[in-house]
């Protein structure tokens, strides 16, 4: 008798692994392929604003480009992560942070790209007429410059943090769990200095765009502005601001996880991780290119032709008859 109960124990034992690995495998695939498609997407893009001339010699292009090659990078270190995790494979104390120091790096330059942007619009409704003195191809260089050096000084300051944790008291640097940004916050003064930058990173970059939003709605009543123009920039920067706040989005996904894991169970709190990171991760990196590309008259059409992979839709040309003696 307890032969057959230990037998139906480990039969039952068996099919829920059975399902959690089912379970897992669908959900890796079902984020994968859509990640894969945008990379695609992404890929597609940024080689399009690198095709023709007036791309690269206009400055809200540059600065698109510049905004699609972060958001790019991060969704391809977000999903290699995300397939470690998936894979349960532990990687070493520093190779997780080169990673995560990597996926940093490329988060922080969404918003502070988008508050660019934001002010070439300001500037180019508002100062019409210095605007091309102003917003020049050298001026946008030296601001994309100050982004990354913004960004990357952020990340040096993480890593002396991060270099103050006694690791010589570790018996091995192999890591115990899976690897993420959360794990490698691993004393007080880093855990405050993310959350101090994050909120400076939030509000500034918030107040910046919503401030040049309100600018172009002033100048929209006056009679010198050119009305279509001013539509058109209050739109693009609304657009802005809904992609600052899905940018900075991810920055809650840590404080939600740990509010989440105290309440649920572990199988429920790995499905709500899986669907956070399709929210604040994956979706706001793949809905930049769509909007941008779809939305700009001069981009679409370049970019549905690379898309369909350089196929043209135009009906071939009739057949004219032949007619004797004519070449």
């Amino acid at each position: 008798m307890s032969y057959v109960n230990q037998s139906q124990t480990l039969n039952v034992t068996s099919e829920q692994k059975y399902q959690g690995l089912l379970e897992k495998v669908l959900l890796s695939t079902l984020i994968a392929m859509p990640c894969c498609v945008f990379l695609f997407i992404n890929g597609t893009m940024l080689f399009t604003l690198r095709s023709k001339s007036v791309f690269r010699g206009t400055s809200r292009y540059i600065l698109l480009y510049n905004l699609l090659f972060s958001d790019t990078v991060l969704l391809a270190l977000s999903q290699f992560l995300y397939t470690l995790a998936a894979s349960k494979i532990m990687l070493s104390y520093p190779v997780c942070g080169v990673f995560t120091m990597l996926s940093i790096l490329t988060d922080e330059i969404s918003p502070l790209t988008l508050v660019v942007m934001s002010l070439e619009r300001y500037v180019a409704v508002c100062y019409p007429l210095r605007h091309a003195t102003i917003i020049t191809i050298r001026n946008t260089g030296v601001a994309i410059i100050v982004v990354w050096a913004f960004s990357v000084l952020n990340v040096f300051i993480r890593v002396v943090l991060l270099l103050d944790f006694p690791f010589s008291d570790l018996e091995s640097l192999q890591m115990t769990d899976v690897c993420s940004d959360i794990d490698m916050i691993l004393s007080p003064m880093s855990d405050i200095y993310d959350k101090a930058y994050t909120g400076f990173v939030f509000l500034s970059a918030g107040v910046a765009v919503i401030s040049s939003y309100i600018g172009v709605m002033i100048a929209a009543r006056s009679a010198s502005t050119d009305k279509a123009s001013a539509r058109k920039a209050r739109n693009t920067l609304l657009l802005h601001l809904v992609q600052l706040g899905l940018s900075l989005s991810s920055t809650i996904n840590n404080p939600l996880l740990l509010a989440i894991s105290k309440t649920v169970s572990r199988v429920v709190f790995a499905r709500m991780q899986n669907f956070l990171y399709v929210c604040f991760f994956i979706l706001p990196r793949c809905l930049s290119s769509l909007i941008y590309g779809l939305r700009d008259q001069t981009i679409r059409p370049i970019l549905v032709y690379y898309l369909c992979c350089r196929l043209t839709l135009s009906p071939q040309p009739k057949l004219r008859p032949k007619i004797h003696g004519v070449n």
